[in-house]
């Protein structure tokens, strides 16, 4: 088998499970323009190796030990703003996607994406170009299209954190010198704009979505 091709994408696997990094060891042996120059299996040493090595494309797992995938994109973003993570993951939950594009990765893959599918982002990753996987792309710019009639207001707002920690319709109406029944066509008005039937849910979607936080 010949050697990378000059001009070769040179590419960092970052993943702390090693049946992972060998099956995508093989599948970038199988491109002649693509070349693995390290592997990492936490995010501390996949931030080490990428500012030592300075690939042009990171593959990064979410979940890792020592700075996960987040953190280490972050660390990344402001050390070596040229290396381009392409996040490879199983998990696909809005809260994870949204973490890991707010601190700067360039694509989002899930690891059952075809392989076909992996080559062309790595490929778009190089070129600066961002990469979603079709699942992904679809919750992505749903949630930054969300109609403006979505977003709560600051009198729902704090309803739904006076929820979140617990207090009942009775105590959040006496707190916010309202009746039980007002603070129920408020949390009616919640569910509505969040997509949900009942309290735990709106609190559960809420905090996935980071429009409230979890009281200290």
């Amino acid at each position: 088998m010949s050697g990378p091709m000059a001009g070769s994408i040179r590419v960092l696997i970052a993943d702390d499970h090693p049946v992972v990094r060998d099956g995508l060891r093989a599948m970038l042996a199988t491109q002649p323009d693509m070349e693995l120059v390290a592997e990492a299996a936490t995010g501390a040493e996949a931030v080490a190796r990428a500012r030592a090595l300075r690939p042009e494309v990171v593959l990064m797992d979410l979940q890792m030990p020592q700075l996960d995938g987040p953190g280490a994109i972050a660390a990344l973003r402001d050390s070596e703003p040229a290396v381009r993570v392409l996040v490879l993951t199983t998990f696909g939950t809005d809260a994870d996607i949204m973490r890991a594009i707010d601190a700067g990765a360039t694509g989002y893959l899930l690891k059952d994406a075809p392989r076909e599918q992996l080559f062309s982002a790595i490929r778009a990753a190089a070129r600066g170009e961002s990469a979603l996987s079709p699942s992904v792309a679809t919750r992505v710019l749903g949630r930054m299209r969300a109609p403006a009639e979505e977003a709560l207001s600051p009198r729902e707002l704090e309803i739904l954190q006076a929820v979140a920690r617990g207090l009942s319709n009775k105590d959040i109406g006496r707190r916010l010198h309202v009746s039980q029944a007002t603070v129920k066509t408020h949390l009616l008005r919640i569910f509505a704009k969040l997509g949900v039937d009942d309290r735990t849910a709106a609190v559960t979607v809420a905090l996935d979505r980071g429009i409230i936080r979890l009281p200290d």
